[in-house]
């Protein structure tokens, strides 16, 4: 708790302290090439996890796509999102929120940024804050289940059941072997259809 604390009262000046680095042309040039590389990898593993019948494997394979995901490729970013972890677990969120409104301004188009973000609001319940963040996180990664997951568990949440079974059918089509997933679309679709009576 006193580390969270600490990290909260050190983190303006170390954002202030943060350099802004120019990049040599050379590695510029690099850095689409490591995204692609990055991508190509993200694409075969999304190709395993829907063709995977075995539910063990497919969550060694969905391990491995949140191991990508968390790859931000800037230490800076990569420290932050640590302290933002420390401070969700010690439950100091307005300190994570800071941690991660810090991630998203250095990196705008690191889609786990706004995915961690969107569920300290989740857990502040701060639903509306929550739902722009996961929809910025699908439109930066589309096939990213925890953040459809999330937008279900709001919708059930709210008492939109058609809507949380729609999104939890999106997880679905995405990694089929989900077992909470699959869970709560049979759940969902056997309390609409009683509603419906």
């Amino acid at each position: 708790m006193a580390t969270a604390l600490t990290f909260g009262a050190a983190f303006p000046a170390f954002a202030e302290e943060l350099p802004i680095q120019q990049e040599p042309p050379a590695q510029q040039e690099a850095k689409p090439l490591a995204e692609e590389k990055v991508g190509s990898r993200l694409d075969e593993l999304f190709s395993e996890l829907k063709r995977e019948r075995n539910e063990k494997a497919a969550e060694r394979i969905a391990g491995r796509i949140w191991q990508e995901w968390f790859k931000s490729g800037s230490a800076s970013v990569d420290l932050m999102m640590q302290w933002a972890s420390q401070a969700m677990e010690a439950k100091k969120f307005d300190v994570a929120l800071d941690f991660l409104d810090q991630v998203i301004v250095l990196q705008p188009t690191y889609a786990e940024g706004w995915n961690r973000r969107a569920t300290v609001h989740f857990m502040m319940q701060n639903f509306g804050k929550s739902m722009a963040d996961i929809e910025r996180t699908l439109e930066l990664e589309p096939r990213h289940f925890g953040a459809l997951s999330g937008m279900a568990e709001i919708m059930k949440t709210t008492g939109r059941k058609q809507l949380a079974l729609d999104a939890y059918q999106r997880v679905l089509e995405i990694y089929p072997m989900m077992r909470s997933a699959q869970n709560e679309v049979s759940e969902l679709s056997e309390e609409l259809a009683g509603e419906g009576i």
